[in-house]
């Protein structure tokens, strides 16, 4: 049997667990099966993110910096595009073949103790302790893991880590994390812990004071975006955007982040200083020992003493930084982006991007929705920055009906704005056929977006196959 035979029945033994969107809220399986494997996430520190958006491109670019600065890293992000070793990176790599082969082979019988005596793993718990031994036998330097769905019942709040980040958040999966942002807020501010720095984006007022409160209740002074940190000063440049940012440390000018969005520009501020937090005075040394006594330091992370980060590393590091599926151009003439959007505030940061960052004169959407998520809202979002859409589906069983999607963007955008396709592939030379009408009138383009899966699926139709 080949490598990737044998990766292919793992991936189906995988897929027959319960799917990562369906969760149980505990932390029992997990935290019996570290037990057993002698806690590989305590093996190494622990950059741990969440948030509802933005969360995998500000790890990518946490991880990225601190490689850059001469660390090996370890990278756990979700959900992955094309395959699951994606999800588990060692220094910038998806994780090779046989490792992952290797991995879950010796995980096996002790998966099978927890699934008999504590209750079957998921999907997601199985992968979050691949991704923790694989870390632990490399070994890493340090491990940038984001969380796959809320925070306080994620697979991955058993780490205990030095810093914590917290990303914009909206409303999304509110079947587990609940119907407001409140609720929602609660939950993902469950991965704050004493001794770890909390790294905190901007956010609504409502999840704004329901961190505060977190925070205050476990004695954690708060570094937050547009008080102790932020954007100075952002100017659009060819292939991305050049930043000035206002770190713990000082000003850091000149850094070219190869993305589009001003969002992504606040991802890179949030990501930068999280790694300041990371080498920041007495974090790597000292964390632990106060979470051993139960206590909080009074002061953190350059707070009170900060300490500028090399410029020239950090330049080096976002100019490095890449974020597929994210705003992210795979055709020219037309112009074709793809973007993972899934609920309306991503839609929400997409739509700002396409109308800031790019000069469209008539501009396409193509469209597949998972039919779980607020499609209206999401159309809602993006009605304004695009000339006509095509609904389509993608391969996810999941994934809306044309028919039902199309009736509320009918709705939405007014029936002679909308088109269907019965899939990607169809959609995507549909949209083509809908600009080459316009040629001649220059900035046209094509926006391919609605879920993860939309996508990869999108990405491979572009001989994007890898991410």
């Amino acid at each position: 049997m080949t490598p990737e035979e044998r990766l292919a029945e793992i991936q189906h033994e995988l897929a027959a667990r319960n799917p990562e969107n369906r969760i149980d809220p505990t932390l029992d399986r997990i935290r019996a099966a570290c037990e057993l494997l002698d806690d590989p996430q305590r093996a190494y520190p622990v950059i741990h993110v969440a948030g509802t958006n933005g969360k995998t491109t500000t790890s990518r670019m946490i991880e990225t910096l601190l490689r850059e600065f001469g660390l090996h890293t370890g990278l756990m992000t979700s959900p992955h595009l094309h395959d699951e070793r994606e999800r588990i990176r060692l220094d910038g790599e998806p994780v090779e073949i046989e490792r992952f082969i290797a991995a879950y082979e010796e995980l096996q019988p002790y998966l099978g103790l927890i699934d008999q005596r504590v209750g079957r793993l998921s999907y997601f718990e199985v992968l979050t302790l691949l991704g923790f031994a694989i870390f632990a036998d490399a070994p890493v330097d340090v491990a940038v893991i984001e969380v796959g769905l809320g925070g306080e019942w994620d697979a991955s709040n058993v780490v205990e880590p030095l810093v914590t980040v917290i990303t914009p958040i909206g409303m999304d999966h509110q079947d587990y994390l609940g119907h407001d942002l409140a609720s929602i807020a609660a939950a993902k501010a469950g991965i704050l812990k004493p001794a770890a720095v909390p790294v905190l984006a901007r956010q609504e007022l409502v999840a704004a004071e329901v961190i505060a409160a977190r925070c205050a209740q476990l004695g954690l002074p708060m570094v937050r975006e547009g008080v102790e940190f932020g954007i100075a000063q952002r100017t659009l440049a060819v292939g991305g955007q050049l930043l000035e940012l206002q770190g713990l440390g000082g000003n850091y000018t000149d850094v070219m982040l190869p993305l589009y969005g001003e969002h992504q520009a606040s991802n890179a501020a949030v990501a930068l200083t999280a790694v300041e937090a990371f080498f920041g005075a007495g974090v790597m040394h000292h964390a632990r020992d106060f979470a051993e006594e139960g206590q909080a330091p009074a002061a953190w992370v350059g707070i009170e003493d900060p300490r500028p980060l090399d410029l020239d590393l950090v330049r080096a590091g976002f100019l490095n930084v890449t974020s597929p599926g994210r705003a992210e151009v795979v055709r020219r003439s037309p112009t074709v982006i793809v973007d993972a959007a899934h609920n309306p505030h991503g839609a929400r940061a997409l739509a700002n991007t396409l109308a800031s960052e790019f000069d469209f004169r008539h501009l396409v959407g193509v469209l597949a929705i998972l039919a779980d998520k607020d499609v209206r809202g999401v159309l809602e979002a993006l009605e304004a920055v695009l000339d006509e859409v095509v609904i389509t589906r993608n391969g996810s069983p999941r994934s809306g009906q044309v028919e039902q999607v199309a009736r509320v963007a009918a709705e939405v955008f007014g029936e002679e704005r909308v088109h269907t396709a019965p899939d990607l592939a169809a959609a995507t030379a549909y949209a083509t056929q809908l600009v080459d009408t316009h040629a001649g009138d220059g900035g046209l383009g094509i926006v391919v977006t609605g879920s993860v899966v939309t996508a990869a699926e999108a990405r491979a139709l572009y001989g994007r196959s890898t991410a």
